[in-house]
């Protein structure tokens, strides 16, 4: 059998008609996410048959890591350096069916951040600090949305590993990109009217168009896109073969972080106006006319930035969020940093509706997906540990300086606008916390401390729509005494 070398160690090349992978699955979420994607590809079939997972991924074979035996015996649960730094075999203990463990970081790092996400949500009203940033600046729930589109771009490179058939695969993505993006239209289009609302429906003339899933699923088609047409297909034996096997998707990269400078910094945004309903009971009463001074390019504060000026133009004022996270603001905000009523003076835009998920800033989210891809790129061509964490830690690191010297120099980091300096801080610090998760999940075997964590990544879109999305407390709340305010929600303690 053919030997090459491959990163400094020496696999055996298996003839074409050999399978690498008794089987592969992948699981992809999209929160913030998100959704299980399960990817199955097996022996005997004559495509990959991809498909979504969305109650039962951990029934379904797991993930090998490289083209190892997968019956080759588990190493000590005692690393010494020479098991360290050897090809990643220790992750790869046999099963009952003779398939190799799945990669139990990837679940580990997702149901991390479906906590997180959590977290944030409900414990955001109580300690506002944790809470979304008002505008510039980083916190916890900052972290939760790029950190999913990290890791959906990494599940990506091990999906479509081997693509027997890229028309068929194209079309999958595409099929699954629709149901991602009509589950984020009946969850935050405003068809459920939330806590306190047993009501239902959405008036096509105000639904919200965008939102968390509908960014999800344009990183997740693009970046599924570049993976399946846009890689070479030269063998990967050093990092100058790597580069070049996946340089058409650095390209895409660098045109999508020019073009949203050019349009952030080009753009000119002229003066425009909004309409705020009136507070009158009177069904006659006209709605407040707000008009917002801008005249001006390059602007990244909330009143006069492109990325609202794209939005109010393609979609509407009267399609984008209603609640504004500028409107937490010491300009608009006695609470600030929480919601409160408008301070004396306020600013005129600080009712003015903003879509925190816009076209424009979701340029930079597909970068972070492709950045993810990279680093899913990096476990499928590298057998090493040390090489793997290696070649995580030097780009994480060189990201978060990156971020930190475009924020000293005023490209500031920002949420909502997902500048640069935001995509390349919170990307940074998603690749060292996965790199940390792999060292002591997939190289040091600590499973049990992260069962929980792991359970909930393989079972984050369940989580998200139930809690997240309040599907849940809009559910108890249906089941009440008398009066609807004497609903369950009451009876358990929590306040509606």
């Amino acid at each position: 059998m053919p030997i090459r070398k491959d990163m400094g160690k020496y696999d055996s090349i298996k003839p074409l008609h050999d399978c690498d992978l008794a089987n592969e699955t992948a699981v992809l979420i999209n929160p913030d996410s998100l959704t299980l994607f399960s990817v199955s590809h097996h022996c005997n079939h004559s495509h990959e048959d991809v498909e979504m997972a969305l109650l039962d991924s951990h029934s379904r074979s797991p993930l090998p890591l490289h083209n190892a035996n997968p019956l080759t015996p588990p190493a000590s649960s005692k690393l010494d350096d020479a098991q360290f730094s050897s090809p990643a075999r220790p992750i790869l203990r046999s099963s009952p069916q003779g398939q190799a463990q799945r990669l139990a970081s990837l679940d580990v790092f997702r149901g991390i951040t479906v906590a997180l996400m959590i977290v944030v949500d409900y414990g955001g009203g109580v300690m506002p600090a944790i809470n979304h940033s008002p505008w510039d600046g980083l916190t916890l729930a900052d972290l939760v949305m790029p950190f999913f589109l990290f890791i959906v771009g990494v599940s990506l490179a091990l999906a479509y590993k081997k693509i027997p058939s890229r028309g068929i695969a194209t079309q999958k993505a595409v099929l699954r990109t629709l149901k991602l993006l009509f589950l984020g239209l009946f969850l935050q289009g405003g068809f459920l009217h939330g806590i306190n609302n047993l009501t239902y429906g959405v008036d096509i003339q105000q639904i919200r168009w965008m939102g968390i899933l509908q960014r999800i699923a344009i990183a997740y088609f693009l970046a599924a896109v570049c993976e399946i047409w846009l890689k070479g297909s030269d063998y990967v034996n050093s990092e100058t073969a790597l580069r070049r096997k996946y340089q058409l998707q650095l390209v895409v990269a660098v045109i999508l972080t020019t073009l949203y400078l050019v349009l952030s910094y080009g753009l000119y945004v002229p003066d425009w106006e909004y309409q705020v309903p009136s507070q009158s009971t009177s069904n006659m009463a006209s709605p407040k006319i707000f008009s917002v001074k801008c005249g001006t390019r390059g602007d990244t504060g909330p009143a006069c930035n492109a990325v609202g000026m794209i939005d109010r133009k393609i979609f509407g004022i009267q399609h984008l969020y209603k609640r504004p996270i500028y409107a937490r603001s010491e300009q608009c905000s006695i609470n600030s940093p929480d919601y409160g009523p408008l301070p004396p003076n306020a600013p005129s835009w600080c009712q003015a509706p903003f879509d925190p998920e816009g076209i424009l800033s979701t340029v930079m989210a597909v970068v972070t997906c492709l950045v993810g891809l990279h680093y899913g790129h990096i476990i499928v061509h590298f057998k090493d540990h040390r090489d793997r964490m290696l070649h995580w830690i030097i780009p994480s690191s060189c990201l978060i300086v990156l971020a930190l010297g475009l924020d000293f120099v005023g490209m500031h980091i920002n949420k909502v606008l997902y500048t640069v300096s935001y995509m390349s801080v919170t990307t940074g610090a998603a690749g060292l916390l996965f790199t940390g998760i792999y060292l002591m999940v997939d190289v040091y075997r600590w499973r049990r401390m992260n069962v929980v964590m792991e359970w909930m990544g393989k079972h984050a879109l369940v989580i998200y729509v139930l809690a997240a999305c309040n599907v849940l407390p809009v559910v108890l709340q249906g089941f009440y005494s008398g009066q609807p305010q004497n609903n369950i929600l009451r009876l358990i303690g929590v306040t509606t």
